[in-house]
């Protein structure tokens, strides 16, 4: 049983130690929502409908660029449930405050496939479907059967399944003409009880192997991505981050090719007319691994990563960025795109 019955909206809260970039910014009002029927008493006050809203979940692909001149409505909606379960398949109905790689072990650990290719990546399930996560080859999208969110305006609850969230690559339509329209609340998912492991991105396959594992089966495919991600990737806990700052650029073969004749190791990965390239490897040949300007700067081991040194504000972290994806255009003609959520209209890029 929920034991939170009222809600209680703060003033003047700090947002250091609620996003992953650890940014100095606070939020003029605060609130926490553990169930369904707190938005219904959130939508019931004054301030909901009087101040600008942002909903945060784990804050891991947040970036404010300065204090939040509104209401932050943090997602904590708990619990894991098993909807149904047969022979082949288990679907399971996941709050949206769970954290995501809490998921992952709790499946991985039932040995459900779906899921371990995507160890590690922070934040909360109810983002997870916004932005379709995915890494080393698998996408959300792939295990995803629907989910419940709440309207903002007229606290009326909808389901959207696959189709209704129009996924493509790192993105969906609450990325786009639903973006801060809904509070997703809960996810469903459908995992597979005798899985197949995917192998075929990044360097699985080798990590494996160096780890003596021949007949992998999920539970190696979680380590490993863990192993890689944790070589590669600095921990937010002592350095502030979002994860990877861009989306890696998807372009046409012709434009790949164009590039290729003239870049002869450029990495790719081909899907159907279009070939993904990775954004890491742009922002390294501009020389901006390792890279700072202020107390912003580009991660040492990974090109792809903006990191926060200690107190570094939005708007150094975005100026690095902008200069970025300026000098990947000019050398390359490739516009990268944020993956990361700013949060100030004034400095989006």
């Amino acid at each position: 049983m929920n034991i939170h019955t009222q809600i209680e909206i703060k003033k003047g809260i700090s947002l250091k130690p609620c996003h992953t970039f650890q940014l100095e910014a606070s939020a003029k009002y605060w609130v926490e929502v553990y169930q369904p029927d707190d938005i219904l008493k959130l939508m019931d006050t004054p301030v909901f409908h009087r101040e600008t809203r942002f909903v945060l979940g784990g804050g891991s692909n947040v970036l404010f660029a300065g204090d939040f001149q509104g209401l932050i409505i943090k997602n904590s909606i708990p619990g894991i449930e098993i909807l149904s379960e047969n022979l082949n398949h288990v679907v399971l109905r996941i709050g949206a405050g769970v954290v995501w790689d809490d998921l992952v072990k709790f499946t991985v650990d039932r040995g459900w496939g779906g899921l371990e290719n995507l160890s590690m990546i922070p934040g909360l399930t109810g983002a997870a479907p916004i932005q379709n996560i995915g890494a080393y080859g698998v996408e959300l999208e792939a295990t995803f059967v629907s989910l419940d969110a709440v309207h903002l305006e007229s606290g009326i609850p909808e389901s959207f399944d696959r189709k209704m969230c129009r996924f493509g690559y790192r993105d969906s339509i609450f990325k786009r003409s639903h973006k801060g329209t809904y509070l997703i609340t809960h996810v469903t998912l459908k995992l597979n009880k005798s899985p197949e492991v995917n192998l075929d991105y990044g360097n699985l396959k080798e990590i494996l192997v160096s780890e003596g594992v021949i007949n992998p089966d999920i539970r190696d495919v979680s380590m490993a991505v863990r192993k890689i991600r944790a070589s590669k990737l600095p921990d937010p806990a002592v350095t502030g981050n979002a994860g990877s700052f861009f989306k890696n650029p998807v372009i046409s073969r012709e434009k790949f090719e164009s590039l290729r004749s003239i870049h002869s190791d450029i990495p790719s990965y081909p899907s159907g007319n279009k070939v993904k390239i990775p954004a890491a490897w742009l922002i390294d040949q501009c020389g901006f691994k390792g890279k700072r300007s202020g107390d912003a700067g580009v991660h040492e081991q990974h090109a792809l990563i903006l990191v926060n040194y200690g107190k570094a504000t939005g708007r150094e972290v975005i100026g690095l960025a902008s200069t970025i994806q300026k000098e990947v255009r000019g050398r390359f003609g490739v516009s990268l795109e944020p993956e990361v959520n700013i949060i100030g209209e004034d400095n989006a890029l």
